[in-house]
């Protein structure tokens, strides 16, 4: 397998989950401004929406969309216990965490990083994360994880969003259990082999 990735973005999610697994995987660095491959290769001939995660499979098949490739990876290995079994209730409640993350925090995140985003704007968006993360931090209270004391798929794209806080003035001072939540991430050996190996490499 191959995992196309950018350093600082949501292709970290499915690299920790990877690594959860221990499986066999190749990493590729994409240039998403230039839309290049660290080879030099037009990275969307890849994936022609030109942003990453993408995980190329050993048949050539390609996945994107991170909650695609969360699950997949989660399905292809089950002892890794990265998401409840199918058909458990269990189950869509990860659905549930993998929508809401991606649909209510992962996407009011993005316009933050865009320069050209008006501030008032910029104002009113962090203002609606704090209420989302106001919910994910009631939720997570006596709580190790998402689901419980298992960690997932989603614990890993949580993890993500809440790296880029600091980044782009969204304060996390007042979120208790967020802020343990992304410590034990953050400590986890997967977590810290993903964040090594995305590194960037300081030239002499």
């Amino acid at each position: 397998m191959k995992l196309y990735y950018g350093r600082g973005t949501c292709s970290l999610a499915p690299h920790i989950a990877l690594r959860e697994t221990g499986a066999a995987f190749d990493l590729v660095l994409v240039d998403i401004r230039a839309k290049l491959t660290e080879a030099g290769a037009d990275f969307r001939a890849i994936n022609p929406n030109g942003y990453v995660p993408v995980l190329e499979l050993d048949s050539g098949e390609r996945l994107t969309e991170t909650v695609v490739i969360l699950r997949y990876i989660a399905d292809q290995y089950p002892a890794a216990n990265l998401a409840p079994p199918a058909g458990t209730m269990a189950r869509y409640r990860l659905l549930e965490w993998l929508t809401f993350i991606s649909s209510e925090v992962h996407k009011n995140y993005s316009p933050l990083f865009n320069p050209a985003v008006p501030e008032e704007f910029k104002a009113m968006t962090r203002e609606k994360i704090g209420v989302r993360l106001g919910y994910v931090e009631q939720r997570l209270a006596g709580k190790q994880y998402l689901m419980g004391d298992a960690f997932s798929v989603a614990d890993a794209y949580l993890f993500i969003c809440l790296n880029w806080s600091k980044a782009i003035q969204v304060d996390l001072a007042a979120f208790a259990n967020l802020q343990g939540f992304q410590a034990r991430v953050a400590a986890r050996p997967a977590t810290q082999a993903a964040l090594q190996a995305e590194k960037p490499i300081r030239k002499a």
